[in-house]
This record gives structure tokens, C-alpha cells and sequence, in this order.
């Protein structure tokens, strides 16, 4: 994997996700993680190394979405909700993703205001955030895509 984005269903307003790779893109519902798109052709799946951005499939062809991973960018940290992650490498180069609602998980206790949801040991961490809609958590490595959902 080379990159994610996120982006709503033109129809139902669903949160999608765009995975890219050097073996095409593909489209993910987040919600049932099935797959409703998908291109083998590698070349456009490389995402724009200036704009960060990544033409859409399937449902999503007429969109350009911004991807975050291997060449950089960002998704979001934080939703409108008051839940954040944070990115932490305290076993460097192992990276962790930390899940906090209204807390500090630099000051408060683990398990009170904040979680450690994710260590990524065996390979290379891409990406982590939320939609922008904030019902989808994304954390992206080289080799997995791993999606939190809520209502």
C-alpha cells in the first residue's frame, strides 16, 4: 500500500476510502470493509506527488481525492467529536497510534481517557486518521489497512 484517502458516497453519504498501491487503487466501503471498486492499472494509481491527490473509481470517478502515505500528507488527528490519536515511537522505529477522547495520554492514565490501538512492528505505517465525516478511523501500513467505524 502506498496511500489511503477518504471520501463520501456521492449517494448515501457513507464514508469510502481510497487504498492505493503499486497493484492499482481500490475503493472500500468503511463501514462493511467490502470492496466496491477496484483497477489493476498501476500507473494512475500513484497518486499526484505535488497536489497529493489521486483521481477516484467506480463511484468515485469524478473525484479527486487527497491521499496521505508513502510521499506524505495527513489525515486528520482529531474530529469535531473530541476524539485525537496520536502518533508515538517511544520503541523507536516501532511506530504506535493512541486513541483519546478529551484526555491527555501524555498526563492521564492508560485505559481512563486514552487507548493504544495499534503497534506496528513488521512494516512501514503510511497513514492514520479519521474521515472527515470523524465516523471512520484509518490506520495504514505498507501491507494492511486496518478501518475503526461508529455510527
Amino acid at each position: 500500500m502506498t496511500g489511503v484517502g477518504f471520501a463520501e458516497h456521492p449517494d448515501s453519504g457513507e464514508d469510502l476510502i481510497l487504498a492505493t498501491s503499486h497493484q492499482g487503487r481500490g475503493i472500500l466501503d468503511c463501514v462493511t470493509g467490502h470492496r466496491i471498486a477496484r483497477d489493476p492499472d498501476p500507473d494512475p494509481a500513484w497518486p499526484d506527488d505535488y497536489t497529493l491527490t489521486c483521481q477516484g473509481i467506480g463511484p468515485l470517478a469524478a473525484t479527486t481525492i487527497k491521499i496521505s502515505g508513502l510521499l506524505g500528507g495527513g489525515l486528520h488527528t482529531t474530529t469535531t467529536t473530541g476524539w485525537s490519536i496520536d502518533i508515538v515511537t517511544p520503541d523507536w522505529p516501532i511506530k504506535s497510534v493512541l486513541l483519546s477522547s478529551g484526555g491527555d495520554p501524555y498526563r492521564d492514565e492508560a485505559g481512563s481517557t486514552w487507548w493504544h490501538i495499534h503497534r506496528e512492528e513488521a512494516c512501514e505505517l503510511r497513514a492514520a486518521g479519521f474521515s472527515p465525516t470523524g465516523r471512520t478511523l484509518a490506520i495504514a501500513s505498507s501491507s494492511t489497512l486496518t478501518l475503526f467505524t461508529h455510527p
